[in-house]
């Protein structure tokens, strides 16, 4: 059986935090939090590993656009990062510093069970 699809989730806010990862919990993910952008930085450098990244826009200590520019530096571009916003110019500022995709808050089920899929189809493709 195919190892757990790793997702970091990076969000300052404890509502959406938990909804997230509720919505991750369905798909039995191994799921890591993160409170800003600094500390997911920091989990790279640690040399963690994650198939998907969930990231907020404005945090405290470094922004969500700022660490995945962090994060695409060390070469980090197998990873899938979301940028997650609230904002309607979080899509530009997201997409410009290397995310994968951007998609405006709340998220819908299906939106994110859609990226989910991709990933887990990813993982289990390149497993064999």
């Amino acid at each position: 059986m195919a190892s757990p699809v790793k997702v970091l989730i990076v969000e300052d806010t404890r509502v959406d935090a938990m909804v997230l990862s509720a919505m991750v919990r369905k798909f039995h993910c191994e799921i890591t939090m993160a409170m800003n952008g600094k500390e997911s930085v920091d989990l790279f450098i640690e040399g963690r590993k994650f198939d998907i990244v969930f990231c907020d826009k404005d945090m405290p200590i470094m922004s969500g656009p700022k660490a995945v520019e962090k994060i695409r530096a060390m070469g980090e571009s197998d990873v899938k990062i979301v940028g997650l916003s609230a904002n309607n110019d979080a899509q530009e500022v997201f997409m410009s510093a290397d995310a994968d995709v951007f998609v405006p808050k709340p998220m819908k089920f299906n939106v994110f069970e859609a990226m989910i899929q991709e990933v887990i189809n990813k993982k289990n493709n390149t497993m064999v």
